[in-house]
């Protein structure tokens, strides 16, 4: 990658502080949508999070916001199983979803159509839905039902971001070896974006640069 010149370093730290202002203001719990019937009207722009169950979503949230718990966070992989909406500024300006977990190997089929039925009909039909981060266990990298996922966001032609998470508990030639392995998987996806996030959310690594890309994603 090549070096920022000395402008768009300059608006990218910009960028980088008007998204840690707003991610510092006001953010609240809206509601939990467990069909779509229940979805909030499509207002504002809005951001969902997606991955495998246990992958960090909702610590990444709670590390993205500055709080501690905003998105309750489990040792029980599959907790989540609804959308839950949370309402950015005031007044609102985007909302953030964090979308069910998914690949948990308990989980009954019923209850996995059921994530498979809402989150299918979410990303198809959803008008203000801007982008979706998939999150990748950086200890892991791409497992087949992360590569299912990359295969609903491509049919629902959903624009999404893939974010490494956990990258504090691999050596760093691990991952620069998963961040490459990523980089091949998402060139070879038509609704992948090309950059790949690295993050930690107990260091706080990447998170500046996830910020600033979900404002610029939110186009607000």
């Amino acid at each position: 990658m090549s070096e920022l010149t000395e402008s768009e370093a300059a608006a990218r730290a910009e960028m980088e502080e008007r998204a840690r202002r707003l991610f510092a203001g006001p953010i609240t719990f809206l509601k939990s949508a467990p069909a779509l019937k229940f979805l909030p009207d499509p207002t504002v722009p809005e951001i969902a999070f997606s991955g495998r169950s246990n992958v960090g979503k909702s610590s990444l949230l709670n590390a993205l916001t500055g709080r501690n718990s905003l998105a309750r966070t489990s040792v029980t992989p599959g907790r989540t199983q609804e959308l839950n909406f949370f309402d950015v500024a005031e007044p609102v300006q985007m909302r953030l979803v964090d979308m069910p977990g998914y690949g948990f190997a308990k989980a009954p089929p019923s209850v996995t159509e059921q994530w498979k039925r809402l989150v299918r009909d979410f990303l198809r039909g959803r008008v203000v839905l801007k982008r979706t981060l998939l999150l990748i266990d950086a200890r892991h990298g791409i497992k087949p039902v992360d590569e299912d996922m990359m295969q609903m966001l491509d049919e629902a032609a959903v624009g999404y971001r893939v974010v490494l998470t956990k990258a504090d508990k691999i050596k760093a030639s691990e991952l620069a070896a998963t961040v490459a392995a990523t980089e091949v998987a998402a060139r070879k996806r038509t609704a992948a974006y090309p950059q790949i996030h690295v993050t930690s959310s107990e260091l706080k690594m990447g998170i500046p640069e996830l910020r600033a890309a979900i404002l610029e994603d939110a186009a607000i």
